[in-house]
């Protein structure tokens, strides 16, 4: 059927067959039309003339009929009268029928007669008169009605009495089916006269539609280029028909329109290559120059290009530029190079005025299957750089970063390839911009992992990880360290009386002096706060107790002004301890040392302490009541869980919390601050993050809780086989959706796992859990860790949270976390935050949630949800 149908109607699909067929169906439509409408017409006509033929004959008959009964006949003459008038028609379409009704039949008896039918008696009844059209038939149905004369004999009847009718059909069908022939006849040789004259027309139509088109579509076919289509030139053809060319000069505008956007296919090959690099990966980041020079060669070849640079301002010092040659330039290309675009530089509003380009390197692209042509020394002129440069400020990330691209004047000669050349080097220069930016980032994501961006001194991290390093080469050469614990007296008051700003610049000017009071070999760090440590290599008790001297002495004459006008000095206390004459444990070592700095801060602050033999074992004692009161509180089941709120920092609403570990011992809640460090170090902090998550569990269950619930580990968690799959079994137990809870682990604390943290990480994946990376930003590799893991959600280092309002470093660090973590869709949270002004902060740097006691502190129960932030 569908084979028969495509022959049927494809000629159709053509000129030729579409103007034979609309000039045969109009041609036919309109005979058809005419003929039907004449013949009936004619049919009416011929109705009316039998109606009133008819009428003219029932009225002779009537006429005829009452001439003789005036004479006075006899029944048997009437009888013949109408057999007579019956046989006179015999042979005409007429047939007439004479009817008498119930006056006659009163008078002359029963009369054989035909059946009346309903219209006959309806006569009879009103003495109406009737016409009727049927089947080719005209009926004339005439009443005879009584007069004057008739009373003489119809003695019974009244004037106007109906006493008969004349009822007289007229076959008209043998006329119409005549006419009808005739009209059937006529029309088949219109038909054919028609079909001839149209097959003419069509073909004389198609044949000049079709020249014209040949012509059109051979030019169409030398088209094989970008180049050839710009040459086309179709505006001579001409269709001989006036629509038609209105049609093909649009068709013809289109083209010279096409010719406008056309591009070449190998300028659209390389930009769908330069999709390919879009993937930026931890590679092309540490070795990003590299990458820069394999761009340059992928360039060139579609357009001679001969630099690229890189431009980024460098704090408030200046702006350095890098520029990658694509061939060896000359010196005095170089120097030329370096004052025209300077001086561009300074005439853009982008740069601040009065700050100059403090560094600039060259790199060369020495690729070993470049020519010798293209080997050669290149030279430039000085049109080449001025007009021919692409540059393209970059505002996010917003670190003052630019970049260029210099090409060659010849792409100026095509505008439309120009353009297309223009959009693919915008997004090339965008794509350099962020590799640069993030290897910034990555640089600063290094640095301030291992320094505290106010002091630059060593954090808290690195102190760690040095002190057990110490002792290992210690006990190697068996030699001694001492450890000195310095904490700067009533810094508290500092803050309170001058402001945190003056307080940050006092920390700077103590951490300045400290490091002028030790040896180039000794290692400073920045613990936390106004605390401070000295790792003082191959000394004994008497040289660190000497050494500690000098220090208190040279830290008591800093003295810095106070906004008011009144000096501000501080004094410290400091504890020692000496390995391995005190302990020859990294955090026994500290402990000691940590007591000795309270010891010196209750003999009356400003003084030195060293553990005495009794002191030691009072402080070991210490330790050990409090190993025992973990042990009896993980016993005893007195583990109980605390719940902080994570707040949306833009609905302000609370659907997630954090599960904190307290201990209740003899009515106080004990916080894990002093009893994690000893948990750990028994080896039993696992056991009690189970029970802690199962109270969790169950009370998630009792309260309907419906939101997230963030859980910190430990590292001890990652080498336990079988955690995952005990919590997965709780989850299950209490009922609780896998995608609600998140497990976060502390950066610092993983970067010696890195295999297992990622083993662990898919199993939690596996099972449906989600990961947070707690404190991001205190450890080495936090660029690493997004990279590598699957990363949900990042926990801001609260300490940069807290200092970024008065420290501009601590703001550009938090900047560049919140915008790696948004380029890879992961999600943010800024912990410390204790005010509004810096929630506020934390808000506008597009950060998703916020943590601290300004927004709750930690309750035994779940928060509800809270509809609004206060501003």
């Amino acid at each position: 059927m569908d084979i028969w149908s495509r022959r049927v109607f494809t000629p159709l699909t053509t000129l030729r067959g579409f103007v034979f067929l609309v000039i045969l169906a109009s041609s036919l439509a309109v005979f058809l039309g005419v003929t039907l409408a004449a013949s009936l017409l004619y049919e009416d006509i011929m109705r009316r003339q039998a109606s009133q033929t008819a009428e003219n004959l029932a009225e002779q008959t009537f006429n005829s009929m009452f001439q003789v009964m005036r004479q006075g006949w006899t029944r048997d003459d009437l009888e013949s009268f109408i057999d007579a008038t019956k046989a006179a028609h015999e042979n005409s379409p007429f047939n007439i029928e004479i009817y008498r009704g119930s006056l006659v039949t009163e008078l002359y008896g029963a009369i054989e007669q035909p059946v009346m039918d309903r219209d006959i008696q309806n006569a009879f009844a009103n003495g109406g008169q009737g016409v009727s059209h049927e089947e080719g038939v005209t009926r004339r149905i005439y009443p005879m009605v009584a007069r004057d004369e008739c009373l003489s004999c119809h003695t019974n009847a009244n004037l106007g009495d109906v006493l008969g009718v004349i009822d007289i059909h007229h076959d008209m069908s043998p006329l119409t089916a005549e006419a009808r022939q005739g009209y059937i006849i006529l029309f088949m040789v219109v038909s054919l006269v028609v079909l001839f004259i149209a097959g003419m027309v069509s073909s004389m139509a198609a044949r000049r539609v079709k020249n014209a088109l040949d012509k059109f579509r051979q030019r169409l076919l030398s088209v094989n280029t970008v180049k050839d289509f710009r040459t086309l030139d179709v505006s001579d053809v001409d269709l001989h028909f006036q629509e038609l060319n209105d049609a093909f000069g649009d068709i013809n505008g289109l083209a010279q329109r096409l010719k406008d956007v056309a591009v070449d296919k190998d300028i659209l090959e390389f930009e769908i290559r330069l999709l390919s690099k879009f993937i930026i990966t931890s590679d092309v980041v540490r070795d990003w120059r590299e990458f820069i020079k394999e761009l340059l060669v992928d360039i060139n070849t579609i357009i001679d290009a001969h630099s690229l640079i890189t431009i980024f301002q460098v704090e408030d010092e200046g702006y350095e530029m890098e520029v990658f040659w694509y061939r060896e330039p000359t010196r005095g290309d170089r120097e030329l190079f370096e004052t025209i675009v300077t001086r561009q530089l300074e005439q853009k509003p982008h740069f601040n005025h009065g700050i100059a380009v403090i560094r600039i390197t060259h790199h060369s692209v020495c690729l070993s299957h470049l020519d010798e042509m293209n080997s050669d020394v290149c030279t430039i002129s000085p049109e080449d750089i001025e007009l021919q440069t692409k540059s393209l400020l970059l505002d996010a990330p917003r670190i003052g970063g630019v970049v260029g691209i210099g090409v060659q004047s010849e792409i100026a000669q095509d505008p439309i390839r120009h353009i297309v050349i223009d959009g693919i080097l915008s997004t090339l220069l965008n794509l350099v911009g962020s590799v640069k930016a993030i290897y910034k980032y990555t640089q600063d994501l290094e640095y301030y992992a291992t320094r505290d961006p106010l002091t630059a001194l060593h954090n808290q991290r690195v102190f760690k990880d040095l002190l057990h390093y110490e002792i290992g080469r210690a006990q190697r050469h068996k030699e001694s360290f001492s450890l000195l614990m310095l904490d700067m007296d009533n810094f508290k008051l500092v803050n309170d009386r001058h402001g945190h700003a003056f307080g940050d610049q006092f920390l700077q000017a103590f951490a300045k002096a400290l490091h002028d009071s030790v040896r180039p070999g000794d290692f400073l760090s920045r613990y936390g706060g106004d605390e401070f440590t000295v790792i003082l290599s191959d000394t004994g008790e008497s040289q660190a107790y000497s050494v500690a001297q000098r220090i208190t002495q040279d830290l008591a004459r800093v003295v810095l002004m106070a906004p008011d006008g009144s000096p501000v000095r501080a004094t410290t206390s400091v504890g020692i301890a000496v390995y391995p004459q005190h302990a020859e444990d990294p955090k026994d070592l500290f402990l000691l040392a940590d007591n000795m700095m309270y010891k010196a801060k209750r003999m009356g602050k400003n003084c030195l302490a060293l553990p005495e033999e009794d002191e030691v074992a009072a402080i070991y004692r210490e330790v050990g009541e409090k190993n025992q009161m973990v042990l009896n509180a993980l016993e005893e089941k007195r583990i109980v869980p605390y719940f902080q709120p994570i707040v949306d920092v833009v609905t302000g609403e609370t659907h997630i919390h954090e599960l904190l570990m307290r201990i209740e011992m003899d009515g106080r809640i004990i916080p894990a601050g002093e009893f994690i460090d000893i948990a750990e170090s028994i080896g039993v902090v696992h056991r009690m993050d189970y029970l802690l998550i199962e109270k969790a569990f169950a009370q998630i269950h009792e309260q309907n809780y419906q939101g997230t619930l963030f859980i910190n580990l430990s590292p001890r968690s990652l080498i336990i086989s079988e955690f995952i799959g005990r919590i997965h079994q709780l989850a299950l137990d209490y009922k609780i959706d896998s995608s609600r809870i998140v497990f976060e682990l502390t950066e610092r604390e993983t970067v010696s796992n890195l295999k297992l943290l990622e083993q662990f990480v898919l199993d939690l994946k596996m099972q449906g859990f989600s990961f947070a990376i707690d404190d991001f930003g205190s450890g080495f590799s936090s660029f690493h860790y997004l990279k590598q893991f699957p990363i949900d959600v990042i926990k801001i280092e609260g300490e940069f949270i807290r200092n970024m309002l008065t420290d501009d470093k601590y703001m550009a660090f938090v900047k560049s976390i919140v915008t790696l973590a948004k380029s890879l869709k992961v999600a943010t949270i800024a912990e410390f935050i204790e005010d509004q002004d810096v929630l506020d902060a934390v808000a506008e740097l597009g950060i998703d949630y916020g943590q601290g006691y300004h927004l709750g502190r930690p309750v035994p129960e779940f928060m509800p949800v809270v509809a609004e932030l206060a501003r």
